[in-house]
C-alpha cells in the first residue's frame, strides 16, 4: 500500500454515534479528489461520547481499510471530528497594545490568545478559538487586521473546550487504529465548510447537524461563527420511539424509519398502511403510514423546539436572514424542511455536501456532510500553514535585501 504523502493528501474519520465515516482525498490543479470512502456500523459511542473503545476501535479499522481499498493509500493521520456532545462554546474578547503602530502577525496572535485566556470548566479542555470580529482602535467590523495603522487592537472570538476524558477516549481509539490526529474538529464546524455558502454565513444562517445521538447547531453571522449549541437527542431517538410505538424489533423500526419515514404528518395521505414484524415473532403489525409520521413528528418538533429554547432568539427572520440549513443522517426525512419552517417561521433546506470531486453521487448525501468537511478543513489549514510560510520567508528574504542595501550603498 502506498505511504501517505501528506502535502497533497487529506483524510478526515467522522466518528458518529451510528457510523464512522472515513474520507480519502487527492488535492491536484483541477480540485481536491475523493479517492476512496469507507463507513461502518458504530456500536461504541453513546450521545457521541465513547461508551466502548473496543467497539469503536473495531468501527474505524472496518472504515479505513475499506476506505485503504478503494484509494491504495495507507492511513497513518487523519482529521477527526468530535460530536457537540462533549463540547461546550462561548464568546469572548481580548485587547492588545500594536506595537510600531501597524499590526503584525504576531500582535495578531497575541489578541487572539489573550480572549482565549479564559478560565474554563474543570475537566475540559481548548479545542477552538475561533475568530469573529477585531478592532482598532474601537474601530469594528474589522475581519484581516495585518497591516492596518493603530494603537489598540481587540478580537472577539468564539471558544469551543470539549471534555478531556472525552477526547483521551478518542486519541486512546486512534492510537489503537494506529492512526495519529492533525486535528480534532468540533463536527458543526466541519460540516459548515460542507454544506454553508460564504453568502449564508455573511447573511446570518443557523445550521443543524442531525446525527444518530446528538443534533449539534452553530451559527454564523458577518462570516463567522458566533454560537454553538448541542442537544443530546438525534435520529436514534426517533428509531426507539417507533420501536416502542409499534412493538417492533429497533433495526426494523430503522427501516421503517429510512422506507416510510415522514416528519409532517400532513404531507401523508390517508389510508396508507405499513406491515411491519413484531418482536418474538408474533403476527406482522399493520398501522397507517400516518400514525408512523406522528410518532416521528413529534420528536423532531420536539428536537427543533428545543433548539428554539437554547438559541434565545425571538425574531429569527431578523437574526437569520439565510434561515435555517438542515444536515447529517437525521436530515435525511421527507417533510423535515416543512416541519423546520412551521416552527422557526423562516426559510429552512436540507444541506448536501459539495467541494470535491469524485464519487459525486455517493458523497451528495447529508451523511457524508461531516467527512467532507474534515477533508476540506485540513486542505484550508495547509494552504493557510503555506500562506504563513511563504509571507515569513519573503519578509525574511526582503529584510536580507534591505540590509545588504544598507551595507552596501
Amino acid at each position: 500500500m502506498a505511504a501517505n504523502n501528506y502535502q497533497n493528501i487529506k483524510i478526515g474519520i467522522d466518528i458518529g454515534t451510528s457510523k464512522v465515516v472515513c474520507l480519502i482525498a487527492e488535492s491536484s490543479l483541477d480540485g481536491i479528489n475523493v479517492i476512496g470512502l469507507g463507513s461502518h456500523p458504530s456500536r461504541g459511542l453513546r450521545d457521541g461520547v465513547v461508551v466502548d473503545i473496543e467497539a469503536t476501535v473495531n468501527a474505524i479499522k472496518k472504515a479505513t481499510e475499506r476506505a485503504e481499498m478503494m484509494s491504495g493509500i495507507a492511513v497513518n493521520k487523519a482529521y477527526v471530528g468530535i460530536s457537540g456532545g462533549s463540547s461546550c462554546g462561548l464568546n469572548s474578547e481580548g485587547a492588545v497594545q500594536i506595537r510600531d503602530r501597524k499590526v503584525k502577525a504576531s500582535d495578531v496572535d497575541k489578541v487572539i490568545n489573550s480572549a482565549g485566556a479564559q478560565s474554563i470548566s474543570e475537566g475540559h479542555k481548548m479545542l477552538h478559538i475561533l475568530p469573529r470580529d477585531f478592532l482598532i482602535d474601537q474601530q469594528s467590523g474589522i475581519k484581516e487586521p495585518l497591516g492596518m495603522a493603530g494603537v489598540r487592537l481587540e478580537a472577539k472570538v468564539h471558544l469551543v473546550t470539549c471534555s478531556k476524558n472525552a477526547a483521551e477516549n478518542i486519541d486512546s481509539c486512534m492510537k489503537a487504529c494506529g492512526i495519529s490526529v492533525e486535528n480534532y474538529i468540533l463536527e458543526q464546524l466541519a460540516s459548515s465548510y460542507s454544506v454553508l455558502t460564504e453568502d449564508e454565513k455573511k447573511l446570518g444562517v443557523c445550521l443543524i447537524d442531525l446525527g444518530g445521538g446528538t443534533s449539534d447547531v452553530a451559527i454564523f453571522m458577518d462570516g463567522s461563527i458566533s454560537h454553538t449549541v448541542n442537544i443530546p437527542v438525534g435520529g436514534d431517538h426517533v428509531t426507539n420511539d417507533i420501536a416502542r410505538a409499534i412493538q417492533t424489533p429497533t433495526n426494523q423500526a430503522e427501516e421503517l424509519k429510512k422506507k416510510y419515514g415522514c416528519a409532517s404528518s400532513a404531507l401523508t395521505r390517508e389510508g396508507e398502511q405499513i406491515s411491519s414484524p413484531s418482536i418474538n415473532g408474533r403476527t406482522d403489525k399493520i398501522f397507517s403510514r400516518q400514525a408512523l409520521s406522528d410518532v416521528i413528528e413529534q420528536r423532531y418538533a420536539e428536537i427543533f423546539n428545543l433548539i428554539k429554547q437554547r438559541l434565545g432568539i425571538n425574531d429569527f427572520s431578523q437574526a437569520l436572514p439565510a434561515g435555517f440549513v438542515l444536515t447529517g443522517g437525521a436530515s435525511k426525512i421527507e417533510g423535515i424542511s416543512q416541519l423546520g419552517e412551521e416552527i422557526f417561521q423562516i426559510p429552512v433546506r436540507v444541506g448536501q455536501p459539495s467541494g470535491l470531486i469524485g464519487l459525486t453521487d455517493i458523497l451528495k448525501n447529508p451523511v457524508y456532510s461531516t467527512a467532507v468537511g474534515l477533508v476540506l478543513y485540513g486542505q484550508k489549514e495547509t494552504e493557510e500553514d503555506y500562506l504563513d510560510f511563504a509571507f515569513t520567508r519573503n519578509k525574511g528574504l526582503v529584510n536580507q535585501a534591505f540590509k545588504w542595501i544598507q551595507n552596501n550603498f
